[in-house]
């Protein structure tokens, strides 16, 4: 039988030690967030429709984000154990220079839209926290500007090529002139991608005030006070505004971006170049050859080609060709510190994080980002933890397995495709004789597959050693 008592003062007292309120409601709202899908949930409650599905979206069905994220999440990792690991050392050596964590804010476009403090609570944020900052050509804040909020600290600087090259040339010295280290050449946007979120919303640069958007406005009055009683947006190549951001970007960009391009910008460039968007094998080769210093996988968050290759996926096949020859990076999907642990040990020298940067940002300004970067810095710690390894060059592939759902499609109905290809008369015919050689092609290619073996079942999982 339990015996029972009256409580003892002193113990209940012990009991009723109750936290000091937070009254600062940013900092009361970002206590709560764990996770950077919690800064998420909060970005989208204070942020107008328009600017957060600016950020969350990609192009098309989307398909290529979601792809990518997903690749994360099929990970299996494989710890060691009684290794006695009591404290783990994040830091990075990356293009020359120091990195207190192996991951840096990635260049994004327009950020003052989603929340007034933009790049500079992006700037201020990394050079507290000893990481670099990549500004976009695209940003809503000067280079100079930024160089002032992060005057210590790693800055990097994103280039598109212009259809108007002395506008990309001059950007370029300007930012060199700044000190900023680095230059990522972005060649993955010789057009916008469609980004149909954006057509939807009716999302524009400025946004217009319309009965929808201040419908939307009522329940975040606090984005819209910040948006007129700051300074206008000003672009750091966009000498007018107006129109969709797809409008903004076809205007700019230019298609016939090619490799005589990126050997003029490497004139004009005196430090450190990256090549940003790389999405095969045959490229990064390419690149390597020419003697960059190194390159980004990235799809661009899927924001530009959607059914574009998954980075995280191509990584070690990419490190397996060119990691002695230059720098592989990796961005796209990263949302937790478990994702970052798994790039670097699989070959990436180093990651970016876009969407999650941005989602801290909308959360709580430059607070916000603090938030992004300390939660992303606890992941990454508590992974490598449970690895039980010390340092970030002690990740190796043994570490992780890529878990496979996407399978290639077998290489004997790969080759009856191309058979088909290849007897396809290259003359042009009369429409009767077209539909003869399209017959005579499938024969063939029937054929073809008849004679080939069968294909093996996928397997399940694949290993990367």
């Amino acid at each position: 039988m339990v015996q029972r008592q009256f409580p003892n003062p002193k113990e209940l007292a012990e009991l009723m030690r109750f936290k000091k309120p937070t009254t600062n409601p940013t900092d009361r709202r970002l206590e709560k967030a764990l996770t950077i899908w919690d800064l998420r949930d909060i970005a989208k409650r204070r942020t107008p429709k328009a600017p957060f599905d600016y950020t969350e979206g990609a192009a098309e069905g989307e398909l290529s984000l979601a792809r990518a994220r997903q690749a994360f999440q099929d990970v299996e990792f494989h710890p060691s154990i009684l290794r006695n690991v009591p404290v783990v050392d994040t830091t990075r050596e990356v293009l020359g220079g120091p990195s207190a964590l192996p991951f840096g804010i990635a260049p994004t476009g327009f950020t003052r839209m989603m929340q007034t403090e933009g790049e500079i609570a992006g700037a201020g944020a990394a050079g507290a926290a000893g990481i670099p900052f990549t500004l976009s050509t695209l940003g809503t804040t000067s280079i100079e500007d930024v160089k002032a909020a992060n005057p210590n600290g790693r800055n990097w600087f994103q280039l598109y090529v212009m259809r108007k090259r002395e506008i990309s040339y001059e950007l370029a010295k300007r930012a060199a002139s700044a000190g900023f280290d680095t230059l990522f050449f972005t060649v993955d946007t010789p057009v916008a991608g469609a980004r149909l979120r954006d057509k939807r919303n009716g999302f524009s640069i400025p946004p217009q005030l319309t009965p929808g958007t201040i419908i939307n406005a009522l329940p975040r009055p606090a984005w819209w006070i910040n948006f007129l009683t700051t300074p206008k947006l000003e672009f750091a190549s966009l000498s007018s505004t107006g129109g969709t951001v797809g409008e903004l970007l076809d205007s700019a960009m230019d298609p016939t971006i090619s490799f005589e391009d990126l050997d003029i910008i490497r004139e004009i460039w005196p430090g450190k170049i990256v090549v940003k968007g790389v999405q095969t094998v045959e490229d990064a080769k390419l690149l390597a050859d020419r003697g960059v210093d190194g390159i980004v996988l990235s799809n661009h968050g899927g924001r530009q080609l959607d059914r574009a290759p998954i980075p995280f996926h191509l990584l070690p096949h990419v490190v397996r060709e060119v990691g002695n020859d230059l720098e592989v990076h990796v961005d796209t999907g990263i949302l937790n510190g478990a994702d970052i642990v798994a790039s670097v040990a699989l070959g990436a020298r180093f990651t970016l994080i876009g969407r999650a940067y941005l989602y801290g940002l909308m959360a709580g300004g430059r607070r916000g980002v603090d938030k992004t970067i300390s939660i992303l810095r606890t992941e990454v710690e508590r992974t490598m933890k449970l690895l039980e390894v010390a340092t970030l060059d002690e990740l190796g592939p043994q570490h992780v397995t890529q878990l496979a759902r996407l399978q290639p499609i077998a290489k004997p109905v790969a080759d009856a495709a191309e058979a088909a290809v290849a007897s396809k008369p290259t003359t042009v015919r009369s429409p009767r004789a077209s539909s003869t050689a399209r017959t005579a092609s499938k024969n063939g290619a029937t054929k073809a597959a008849a004679a080939k073996p069968a294909a093996s079942k996928p397997a399940n999982r694949t290993v990367t050693k």
